[in-house]
């Protein structure tokens, strides 16, 4: 049976999440636009799952939008906010997602100003070269986009330091929360935040659908135009299979968040010292400090050898699934990391992202020693016999 630690990249769907959708499915078609009765029976169901994403995240069911995914909804509160908004400027970090990266690229070349934080080894972000910057041009409308968590090294960003920056230098703020919706409490009636972005598939929901937190004192146009959907603000027939699986797994995810917490956080503890034991010269990419890193992560650097490129194949075919890094983007086993050039890394070594979920085991960590310890050894004896 295959081991699956790549659940940064998605996760597994759960069962309840699975039978709402289809019982759903089998039950009512209606379009919610429609005003007969079936379409009304479906606008219902989708304003049922906006009251429980906006309940469970401590907004107001005004400031909830459904997406297809957080690609789209961090494209849509970075490119809506300078054409809507007056944004002038954007300060960032490079290990931002590329779905950020690439929106600010795009940006730029369309004049906006784009700055960039300085990081230390571990990816964590300048607090007081924030500041400066925020306070340097206090006149220039600013946004300032940070993601929570990093998803390939698991740093995570001091969102109340941030946002209490933000709201002293009247810059607008976005996160990418994609890696940390439904693993954090993230309640946005007390921390200030203007935009945040959610996925189903990373917290056991369906891929293909997502939301946009937008405060009620920073609505956007819409992005997509069409029809009145998503209260006027997204064109196109909803997702509703989607949404209804998306509010099921947030509402399951917050209900479990203390106990799956505790169990992954031992996992990942666990794997830890048992990569420690087993393996020499191992490292670990990311802030290792209790609050400053995603428990749901853990990127493990090997050193370099003559066939560490293929230590994740390898890895593989011992029925060990896991990742060098994001699974957005095509060749970046080739290419290498951006999340690791932007730390510094050190070339030559071999990063391997184990990411976990409630649904792993103990068994499963004991395993993926044993397996990874089958992988180097055969890869040093063809070394030796080379």
């Amino acid at each position: 049976m295959r081991i699956y630690l790549d659940n940064a990249a998605t996760t597994p769907m759960l069962p309840e999440v699975i039978e709402a959708m289809c019982s759903l499915m089998r039950e009512q078609y209606g379009n919610p636009s429609s005003i007969h009765a079936e379409g009304r029976a479906m606008r219902a169901v989708i304003e049922d799952a906006r009251k429980t994403v906006a309940k469970l995240i401590g907004a107001s069911i005004g400031e909830v939008f459904f997406t297809s995914g957080g690609t789209e909804s961090s494209n849509m509160a970075l490119k809506c906010a300078v054409r809507d908004l007056g944004i002038q400027r954007i300060i960032s970090q490079p290990t931002e997602h590329h779905c950020v990266l690439h929106t600010l690229d795009t940006l730029k070349q369309q004049g906006v100003q784009i700055e960039y934080l300085n990081l230390d080894e571990q990816g964590r972000i300048d607090y007081d070269q924030l500041e400066e910057l925020l306070q340097a041009e206090i006149s220039t409308r600013t946004m300032v986009s940070l993601m929570h968590a990093n998803n390939e090294i698991g740093t995570m960003t001091d969102m109340e330091r941030i946002s209490r920056l933000c709201e002293q230098y009247e810059a607008l703020y976005h996160s990418d929360t994609v890696q940390t919706m439904g693993h954090f409490p993230i309640d946005v009636s007390k921390t200030k935040i203007h935009f945040l972005t959610g996925g189903a598939h990373k917290f056991h929901g369906p891929k293909g659908v997502g939301f946009i937190y937008i405060n009620h004192q920073a609505m956007l146009k819409p992005y997509i135009d069409g029809g009145s959907q998503e209260r006027n603000m997204r064109g196109g027939t909803e997702n509703v299979y989607g949404i209804v699986g998306l509010a099921k797994a947030l509402q399951l995810a917050y209900d479990g968040m203390e106990e799956h917490r505790a169990h992954i956080e031992h996992l990942r503890s666990y794997l830890k010292e048992r990569l420690l034991e087993s393996f020499d010269d191992i490292q670990f990419n990311g802030s290792q400090t209790a609050d400053e890193h995603l428990y749901t992560v853990l990127s493990v650097s090997f050193p370099p050898s003559a066939k560490s490129e293929l230590l994740l194949l390898h890895l593989d075919i011992a029925g060990v699934s896991a990742s060098g890094g994001s699974a957005c983007s095509s060749g970046a086993e080739a290419a290498g990391s951006h999340v690791l050039t932007a730390i510094g890394a050190e070339v030559g070594r071999k990063a391997i992202r184990f990411s976990f979920s409630h649904l792993n085991t103990i068994g499963e960590m004991d395993a993926v020693v044993q397996k990874l310890k089958g992988v180097v050894e055969e890869r040093k004896l063809e070394a030796v016999s080379a």
